[in-house]
């Protein structure tokens, strides 16, 4: 098997990519860029040898990033905000059989963890937003609309069980916002109220307590199996150590 770098890993092993950030959200103006993000299924091969493949990869297209299928479905099973809005992505440039096998999985990663996943980056984030307040005077705008609409999203998640991340009809609103002209007092009260929202919503959330972890592992296992398995990829003795058979047996 020739050597695999980053570059082919993301070249030829992508099994899903996406547009995200702020065209996937709805919230793109002319001056935005263009974040990538994408799933690759790294050859099982590369996991029997010393040198594990990356768990992500960065490039190598600008703003492009990637995942190897383990670590994001790790990732998303501790419902991680970025991975999860990723899988829900209304701006799909590729996927193929497996991509859309992991995309129907998207209920079995959703869970009740959302709320501490989600609350705890938000935490992150206002710290520093309040930081460059007392700091600067103001907040970086861009941020705080980010915020605010992350915290709706968290919200409606845990009210609905479905996660939607296109903004909609509050597009302008939080437009406004990124442009400085909502006072900081008011966004602030904004942020407290969706927070208190989204506890609300958690106990009588129709999330399941867990994510199906079984599911997705099973999935995962198939897919590796399936990989090795790839005509032409590995000898004889190695395919049969797949399948169950010992070294030597027929």
């Amino acid at each position: 098997m020739r050597p695999e770098t980053p570059e082919t890993l993301v070249r030829d092993h992508t099994i899903y990519s996406c547009v995200m950030g702020s065209r996937a959200f709805g919230l793109a103006t002319e001056d935005s860029d263009t974040d990538r993000h994408g799933v690759f299924l790294a050859p099982t091969e590369l996991y029997w040898r010393f040198e594990k493949p990356p768990t992500h990869v960065e490039g190598p297209a600008e703003e492009q990033f990637s995942w190897e299928l383990e670590r994001f479905c790790e990732l998303a099973l501790r419902a991680n905000p970025n991975i999860l809005e990723c899988l829900h992505s209304p701006l799909v440039e590729s996927v193929d059989d497996t991509g859309r096998e992991l995309l129907t999985l998207r209920e079995a990663f959703l869970s009740r963890r959302a709320y501490e996943t989600f609350t705890r980056y938000a935490q992150g984030q206002r710290h520093k937003l309040d930081a460059d307040v007392r700091t600067h005077g103001a907040p970086r705008w861009k941020h705080a609309m980010h915020l605010l609409r992350l915290l709706t999203s968290a919200r409606d998640l845990l009210r609905t069980g479905v996660l939607t991340i296109d903004v909609g009809d509050e597009r302008e609103r939080l437009l406004a916002v990124k442009r400085g002209e909502v006072p900081w007092p008011e966004v602030e009260a904004r942020m407290n109220r969706l927070a208190r929202e989204g506890e609300e919503a958690t106990r009588q959330s129709p999330l399941p307590e867990e994510p199906d972890r079984r599911r997705v592992e099973d999935f995962l296992i198939r897919t590796r199996r399936a990989s090795a398995l790839q005509p032409g990829a590995y000898d004889e003795v190695v395919q049969g150590v797949v399948r169950g058979r010992g070294v030597g047996e027929h």
